[in-house]
């Protein structure tokens, strides 16, 4: 399963490539110098919540900047996962030229919901008081995460100060982000609580509290619908298992709706992740032309990639 991923992400960053560039640079020798290119710092604590260290790793390109940013959240239901465990994503976005900042969050276990929501605003907030000392673009912000992660994306860049889930981090600091991407991610919680779609990870990431259902509407995505939040790329499988194809329909009807900027890339057959190659490919092309509709590539790449 490994060799197959890294093979798949070879050939992803092999199709992302720029055709002028595809003669002259191929994968292996984006690869071969990565490490030049592109600066690592690993482990900064952006908050500090219930005597435990919300951390997350930057990966900002040498070449001058400001470079447009993606906060790159993992999944796990809100119960598991990390960081590390996402990190070889990264790869197709930092062979683009983007600044990566990969975040970890609270799980169920050190505090149930809505901790994670309330961090990743915090990581968001980091991003934009430490754009200029990290050289990183605070116009062009991206959320993208995997399952719990995308529905982490999507509250990040929906929510409103009205929502009051950024009191972990005050600050006047406007935060805004300029698009998401939302692969297979949860858009209404209160779907996965009781039910035929209940989900063992959302009960226990809201608790036995009386006031489940009011809070999982709190931090439910579908909550935040209005017509002016950023443009969102959804990708998701119609035949997945664990977050029913129905959350993303049901987002994407509703964003379009209320006349939002909306995208919906189906899977077709496609379970929770682990696409075949050519379908893996798809959806980051998918993502290059999301992100160069929306002007958000760096510009290294920018005049290539729209034509």
């Amino acid at each position: 399963m490994l060799l197959r991923f890294v093979t798949s992400l070879g050939l992803l960053a092999l199709v992302a490539a720029p055709a002028s560039a595809q003669s002259s640079r191929t994968a292996s020798a984006w690869a071969s110098t990565v490490s030049n290119d592109v600066r690592i710092m690993s482990n900064v604590t952006y908050v500090t919540v219930n005597n435990w260290d919300a951390t997350l790793d930057v990966y900002t390109p040498t070449s001058p900047g400001p470079h447009p940013t993606i906060l790159h959240i993992h999944g796990g239901g809100w119960t598991g996962g990390s960081k590390e465990s996402v990190s070889l994503r990264l790869l197709p976005y930092l062979e683009m030229g983007f600044a990566v900042v990969n975040a970890t969050y609270r799980l169920a276990r050190v505090s149930e919901a809505p901790a994670a929501v309330e961090d990743c605003r915090c990581a968001l907030r980091w991003i934009v008081q430490h754009a200029k000392e990290y050289n990183l673009d605070p116009n062009r912000i991206i959320t993208m995460g995997y399952s719990a992660g995308g529905h982490l994306a999507l509250t990040t860049g929906m929510l409103t100060p009205a929502a009051g889930l950024d009191r972990q981090c005050p600050s006047n600091d406007p935060l805004k982000v300029a698009a998401i991407v939302n692969w297979f991610g949860i858009t209404d919680v209160v779907d996965l609580l009781d039910g035929s779609n209940t989900r063992p990870f959302a009960v226990q990431w809201l608790g036995s509290r009386t006031d489940r259902v009011e809070q999982a509407r709190r931090v439910s995505p579908l909550t935040y619908i209005r017509k002016d939040v950023p443009p969102v790329l959804t990708i998701h499988g119609d035949a997945d298992p664990t977050v029913p194809y129905s959350q993303a329909t049901k987002l994407h009807a509703a964003l379009q709706q209320a006349g939002a900027t909306t995208e919906l890339l189906t899977i077709p057959g496609g379970k929770h992740g682990g696409f075949p190659a050519d379908q893996q490919i798809r959806a980051v092309d998918a993502i290059r032309a999301f992100f160069a509709k929306h002007g958000l590539m760096p510009k290294a790449v920018a005049g290539t990639a729209q034509q």
